[in-house]
């Protein structure tokens, strides 16, 4: 059952706010319509294409709030933080990112994705990765978003580190996940 245009636009802008990362195909697929009828209506409504959108919600949220590391050296990109709560980035796999006989992503770049996500969560001047134990559950291609959520644990452990989980999806699929222990100069926690 086709949405009028009008009830559709309004159905978008509330579905934009509940979940920022969606693409014009997600949107296409969820009301049934074409891509060019979501990019029109997005016009219509004064919304800019999911790039724009992420960096400026990035900008918004990041200016001065990240302690850890500088914005150039994060892999990814931030679009919300919580210091020492959750943080979320996405990290969109390009061509250079595969290897060239599959197509597969290169590990490394998901591990630097949340690496550098389990960083800039941490409210302190220095946080690095002590340890790490990582699980890489489905390959990740060319084209894919991975959207990856770092959630800090509440208790600390011995010598002032916190552990910091990731979870990284494509589609809401988990790609990847990690339990990243994290050494930091403040001791944070219960």
């Amino acid at each position: 059952m086709r949405v009028p245009k009008q009830e559709r636009q309004q159905l978008l802008v509330t579905l934009l706010k509940e979940d920022p990362f969606l693409t014009d195909e997600d949107i296409a697929r969820h009301f049934s319509v074409s891509i060019q009828t979501v990019r029109l209506d997005r016009l219509e409504c004064h919304i800019p294409e999911l790039r724009e959108r992420l960096k400026s919600v990035a900008s918004q949220q990041m200016l001065g709030t990240v302690k850890s590391m500088q914005a150039e050296e994060i892999f990814g990109e931030i679009i919300d933080v919580e210091l020492d709560d959750k943080a979320i980035s996405i990290f969109d796999v390009q061509d250079v990112h595969v290897f060239k006989r599959n197509g597969i992503a290169r590990g490394h770049h998901l591990f630097a994705q949340a690496n550098s996500l389990a960083v800039a969560v941490l409210d302190d001047d220095l946080a690095l990765t002590v340890r790490s134990s990582l699980h890489f559950q489905k390959p990740v291609r060319a084209g894919d978003r991975v959207v990856s959520r770092a959630t800090v644990r509440k208790e600390t452990l011995k010598n002032k580190s916190t552990v910091v989980d990731v979870l990284s999806t494509v589609e809401s699929d988990p790609v990847f996940s990690g339990e990243f222990q994290m050494y930091r100069t403040t001791k944070k926690g219960g």
